[in-house]
């Protein structure tokens, strides 16, 4: 009986996950779609929207510390619950800083590009692929797909590179591109920080399975 109820508290937890998962990928595509068609109002709609997932990490939080009251959970079981904790957080983050590029966003809404966004909108895919991945190697246990995630955050590394590069030479063709490749360079660095959080993810997916993070045994 205990341990029927026990699993179908993990049943809501990996239900609510999904949920914040789904809400911080939503986050990312608007963020993007936002910039891209320099839409003042959708981005508002995502700093708006914050509220909604720093209030879904507090009911999963409060759902964690409910299991380890009732259930005392030990080794594999306390990894587990240990990771959901590490993993919204991460998610929380993620949901921070995309709100961050639409503010941003809003003030360059109303002058053209510098230079035709490519590298900004494919650094946005490849950071929501890597939570949606992130997230499905957590609910399915596969620990190779973690892998593949955190693999690619060299790719995002690499296009801020590209982008802040392309950026710093349009600022030395004309010093009036400045104030713009400024923003757009901390737009670019807010993917990369997305991308670290869903690298953070997949790391925390494999210690749920190994007790191993970063190659240190912990539990």
């Amino acid at each position: 009986m205990i341990r029927h109820r026990f699993n179908e508290q993990l049943s809501l937890l990996n239900k609510l996950l999904m949920e914040m998962a789904d809400m911080v990928q939503e986050a990312i595509t608007k963020t993007n779609k936002a910039l891209l068609e320099q839409d003042i109002e959708l981005a508002q709609e995502i700093i708006d929207n914050e509220d909604a997932i720093d209030e879904k990490y507090e009911e999963i939080a409060g759902l964690c510390l409910k299991i380890i009251i009732q259930q005392q959970p030990v080794a594999r079981d306390l990894r587990l619950i240990s990771s959901v904790l590490k993993m919204i957080t991460d998610l929380e983050r993620i949901g921070d800083h995309a709100s961050d590029i639409s503010e941003i966003a809003t003030t360059i809404t109303n002058e053209p590009y510098i230079k035709k966004l490519v590298t900004i909108p494919e650094m946005s895919a490849v950071t929501m692929k890597m939570v949606n991945d992130s997230i499905e190697a957590f609910v399915n246990k596969d620990e190779s797909l973690a892998r593949d995630v955190i693999a690619r955050d060299d790719i995002v590394d690499d296009h801020f590179n590209t982008v802040k590069n392309d950026l710093i030479a349009l600022i030395n063709d004309d010093a009036k591109n400045g104030k713009q490749a400024i923003d757009l360079v901390m737009i670019a660095k807010y993917f990369e920080k997305i991308g670290d959080h869903a690298t953070n993810l997949a790391e925390w997916v494999i210690f749920s399975m190994t007790g191993v993070h970063k190659n240190s045994q912990i539990m």
